[in-house]
C-alpha cells in the first residue's frame, strides 16, 4: 500500500497513476490530492475540443504540474480554477 504522500504524487503523473492511487493508495491520507488530480484529468478531456483545446490543454498541464509540486512538498493547496471542485467525499 502506498503512503499518503506517494499516493498524491502518483495520482498526478498519468491517468494510470490516478487509477493505481485510487486502488492501492492511502485514500484517506491523500484524499485532497486524489480529488485535485481526478478533476484535472477529467477537465483535461476538454483539451480534445478543436481550436480552444490546445490552450485548455496548456492550462491543464500547468495545473497538473502545480498539483504535483504541491504533493511533493506535502502541501494541500488548490490549483487555480479547478481546485474548489470536489468529486470525492
Amino acid at each position: 500500500m502506498l503512503d499518503s504522500k506517494t499516493t498524491g504524487i502518483v495520482a498526478y503523473l498519468t491517468w494510470i497513476g490516478l487509477i493505481i492511487a485510487l486502488v492501492a493508495g492511502d485514500r484517506e491520507g491523500a484524499k485532497f490530492h486524489l480529488n485535485q488530480a481526478l478533476v484535472i484529468w477529467l477537465f483535461g478531456l476538454l483539451s480534445a475540443i478543436p481550436c480552444l483545446g490546445w490552450l485548455w490543454g496548456i492550462f491543464i498541464l500547468a495545473c497538473a504540474i502545480m498539483g504535483l509540486i504541491y504533493a511533493i512538498n506535502d502541501e494541500e493547496k488548490e490549483v487555480p480554477l479547478l481546485g474548489s471542485i470536489r468529486l470525492l467525499k
